[in-house]
């Protein structure tokens, strides 16, 4: 398994519905391919929960290891991506719900003192939820109970979820706004890191070059290495092959030949792609086409 995102990293997958845009889901690392959730934002808040285990989570350029018990802030629009930790499965709640849950209504007060309060400021991409933080841990008393309720809906459970929700809002917003003035000021890292990500998502399959990725942000070849590698943990050409290698899975499952897929995610030759395949996902393409082929026919 893999997310499904736009070309500018926004995830492609309905969290709840205009009704009711709210979306609870225990989720598990082991499940996605190579342990790995990539890159990818979203309007929604996400509040997450860890059930058991460990997961290494980055924000935008924050990185944080979380452990059974603790929880995760996100907010809407922040970057995010997670990480198998020593090849051990972590099992964790997502609830990820849209700004408007709150505030009802655009324009209302509700949405411009309390909520466009905390989701215009870049600075406060994500939060730690920590064991040792009363109110941290209420917030988490609140997921575990929304997590309750979802798994056995009493005939209120929206308006349950709805109370749950703008109290645990109502906790971030006491927390920034007792912040001093000067971390009211937002970063502006954010649109040149979702500039890159979306022009190398754009042109991955063709040859790119490090003076194609500085010119269209406009900054030196040096500098665009040193900001990509500060925020994202990884260079942009490694950053480029895990692309080419995770957007040529589906290709290998609908039965392309290796040499088509090669070319068609933009690798030189198929050996080239099978060396790097081999690097990212330890077997083969056809070992990889052939392993999985045969747990879908098991399966069904």
């Amino acid at each position: 398994m893999q997310l499904h995102i736009e070309k500018d990293q926004k995830e492609i997958k309905q969290h709840g519905n205009y009704e009711f845009p709210v979306h609870v889901s225990p989720e598990s690392i082991q499940s996605y391919e190579q342990g790995t959730f990539l890159w990818h934002w979203h309007r929604e808040i996400e509040l997450t929960w860890i059930m058991s285990g460990q997961i290494e989570y980055y924000v935008n350029d924050k990185k944080y290891t979380l452990s059974e018990g603790e929880g995760l802030f996100n907010n809407s629009n922040a970057l995010h991506s997670g990480y198998m930790i020593d090849g051990k499965d972590c099992n964790y709640l997502s609830i990820t719900f849209h700004p408007r849950f709150i505030y009802g209504y655009e324009n209302s007060l509700l949405q411009t003192k309390y909520v466009d309060f905390i989701t215009s400021n870049e600075a406060w991409h994500s939060l730690k939820l920590r064991k040792d933080v009363d109110w941290h841990q209420e917030i988490i008393r609140k997921v575990q109970e929304i997590y309750r309720l979802s798994l056995t809906p009493p005939n209120d459970y929206e308006l349950q979820v709805h109370l749950l929700l703008t109290d645990i809002w109502r906790r971030f917003y006491l927390y920034y706004a007792s912040l001093p003035a000067s971390e009211h000021q937002p970063q502006k890292h954010l649109k040149r890191l979702k500039d890159i990500l979306t022009f190398v998502q754009n042109n991955y399959t063709q040859e790119l070059t490090l003076d194609d990725i500085a010119d269209h942000v406009n900054i030196c070849k040096s500098e665009c290495c040193r900001f990509f590698k500060k925020y994202m943990k990884m260079t942009i050409f490694d950053y480029i092959l895990f692309l080419r290698i995770q957007n040529s899975l589906p290709l290998l499952m609908e039965g392309e030949s290796v040499t088509k897929i090669a070319s068609t995610v933009g690798f030189s030759t198929s050996a080239y792609y099978g060396q790097i395949f081999k690097r990212y996902m330890g077997c083969s393409p056809s070992q990889y086409r052939r392993e999985h082929l045969e747990e879908t026919s098991f399966s069904s």
